[in-house]
């Protein structure tokens, strides 16, 4: 059976951590910020952990991951 394809605009969107953990970016930090307070802009920065219910489609467009 041939590999699976990764689709690369979801594999660059998500990462997967140590302990096998899927992390993801958080919305609002593309434009518009200035009048957003850089205690939100840090809080934006972190990258947040994927929820269980997108973990199966997350797996299933990136299988390598």
């Amino acid at each position: 059976m041939p590999k699976m394809k990764t689709r690369q605009s979801a594999a660059k969107r998500y990462e997967r951590t140590g302990s096998g953990k899927i992390r993801r970016l958080r919305a609002g930090k593309n434009h518009l910020m200035q009048h957003k307070s850089r205690s939100r802009v840090r809080s934006i920065s972190v990258k947040a952990e994927a929820s269980e219910s997108d973990l199966y489609k997350i797996t299933r467009q990136c299988p390598y991951l």
